[in-house]
């Protein structure tokens, strides 16, 4: 390892910052990293997001790395791939 390495972190890695182009509410997106959070994924999906005391949002992917699909709760990521599909709905629980 020569000098200009040192101090390089996980994500200078080959391969850590990967650009893929997955999907939000059928809308192609360009997604660098491997790694999505619910909130990154909510703001793909709303440029002006519904909000209130009462909305929710509900974020349901498919095609992913590992977990192919299910649910992405509020404060959680998951890993994508090239392909991953979120569909990302608001509700008003009033």
């Amino acid at each position: 390892m020569n000098n200009s390495d040192k101090g390089k972190g996980k994500e200078d890695a080959p391969g850590q910052n990967k650009e893929f182009t997955i999907y939000v509410n059928a809308t192609p997106e360009t997604w660098t990293g491997k790694e999505i959070s619910f909130s990154e994924v909510t703001k793909l999906a709303f440029e002006n997001p519904p909000y209130g005391e009462y909305t929710e949002y509900q974020v349901v992917y498919s095609e992913a790395r590992g977990n192919k699909e299910g649910t992405l709760a509020e404060g959680q990521t998951i890993k994508i791939k090239e392909g991953t599909e979120f569909d990302v709905s608001a509700t008003d629980r009033s």
